[in-house]
């Protein structure tokens, strides 16, 4: 089986090798990143919840596991830091507001898109956040969220110029992100951006190989996470009230439990493809985050993990709605032929489900982006699944051997 070696180039070491010159450089361990932190700000509180543990799973698993090249090392201590830095910034800046005026901030009956990765889901999420009735987490507004409860403004907005120079680099990087998950200032951004700033995060699980963080995660509560969320929410709209959220992430299957605990009148859209192309699409985008950071994964063990791993997700959803059988009107379900095939169909029918009102502005919206959805058309990433090793019959028969070609809607 052939086997392109992406990013040989940027550190000639093979993979459990020692880079003690990247250690020295670049170090991970947990007090000098948290002090670093606090000498460059001034702060002292993380807040709550406790970051530390957290923080220590995740940098022993980078150490040990996860081939880090040095400028995957590099980068992943740089966006350590900034997470900590800007969570000693919103813990100090909600302790300078009036006592109980975030808790005082409702979050009434917020939207959760979750389901199969790869599904359709952050298009459904741009179309939905289109109706100004509605609100997305916008990508900049993740990024520097201390004062994103100050509303947008405009071209002149500097922490919007901020986030598009970091996106641009970003994209000059990982050459081949725009073609899987185009991403742009203004855009809805995924709820695990939000969970990175506790520590606790798929987004490190998608971007490295880090099993026994994943591990710890999995076996985590993840209620302080969602209380988190609940309360960067409410900051966000400190300034913007009267919307109704609509957040999302393929990730919320594996805190389903915690969610509707912090959130309790919650309403989940969740989305469903078929298996085979989740997979090769899942490949293809972990290929590419994870070639931001380290070496090349082993093509077999990374369709092997991608298909456990659907497999796992899928089987948490199923068994997550059949023992709630109460919460059945809180779910609808959306399929990724469905949605393409017919965008606002699929929202009257959403809409119809969660009593929304679709206006005719909302409408003409909606209708004006799903004409511009060609972005992902025509734009080839770096490499294709055959390049890195991959066929179509060894893939199906990983789909077949989990299970996962018999989940139906």
């Amino acid at each position: 089986m052939k086997f392109a070696r992406a990013n040989e180039n940027r550190d000639a070491g093979e993979p459990g090798v020692s880079d003690d010159r990247g250690r020295r450089l670049w170090p991970f361990a947990v007090e000098a990143l948290c002090a670093k932190a606090r000498r460059t700000t001034g702060l002292e509180d993380f807040g709550a919840p406790p970051i530390e543990q957290a923080l220590s799973v995740l940098v022993d698993s980078l150490e040990r596991e996860a081939a880090l090249h040095r400028v995957g090392r590099f980068l992943m201590r740089m966006h350590l830091l900034d997470l900590l830095k800007t969570r000693l910034r919103l813990v100090d800046a909600w302790k300078r507001r009036p006592l109980g005026d975030l808790e005082s901030s409702s979050i009434a009956r917020p939207i959760f898109i979750t389901g199969m990765p790869r599904s359709g889901s952050t298009f459904l999420h741009e179309l939905l956040a289109a109706d100004p009735a509605l609100r997305a987490p916008r990508v900049w507004e993740v990024m520097f969220p201390v004062t994103a409860n100050e509303p947008d403004r405009g071209w002149r907005d500097r922490r919007v110029w901020n986030a598009a120079a970091s996106l641009w680099w970003f994209r000059r990087l990982a050459p081949g992100a725009d073609a899987v998950y185009p991403m742009r200032t203004r855009t809805p951004h995924e709820c695990v951006a939000i969970h990175s700033y506790c520590l606790m995060s798929e987004e490190f699980v998608s971007s490295c190989r880090v099993p026994t963080y994943e591990a710890f995660l999995r076996s985590s509560d993840l209620v302080p996470l969602y209380q988190w969320e609940r309360r960067f929410l409410q900051h966000l709209q400190q300034n913007q009230p009267g919307r109704r959220w609509v957040l999302k992430a393929p990730d919320h299957v594996y805190g389903l439990e915690s969610l509707f605990s912090v959130f309790p009148d919650a309403v989940v859209i969740q989305t469903h493809r078929d298996p085979l192309q989740v997979l090769k699409s899942s490949i293809h985008l972990n290929w590419v985050l994870r070639g931001l950071y380290s070496r090349p994964d082993d093509p077999i063990q990374l369709a092997e993990r991608e298909a456990r791993l659907l497999a796992g997700a899928t089987d948490r959803l199923v068994r997550f709605r059949d023992a709630h059988r109460e919460l059945a009107e809180r779910f609808v379900d959306v399929n990724y032929g469905e949605l393409t095939a017919d965008p606002l169909a699929v929202i009257i029918r959403i809409y119809g489900r969660f009593d929304l009102m679709l206006t005719p502005e909302a409408e003409r919206r909606m209708r004006r982006l799903a004409l511009r959805r060609s972005r992902y058309r025509g734009r080839r990433s770096v490499h294709s699944l055959a390049e890195i090793g991959f066929d179509e019959l060894a893939l199906a028969g990983l789909v077949s051997s989990r299970g996962t070609n018999q989940i139906e809607i």
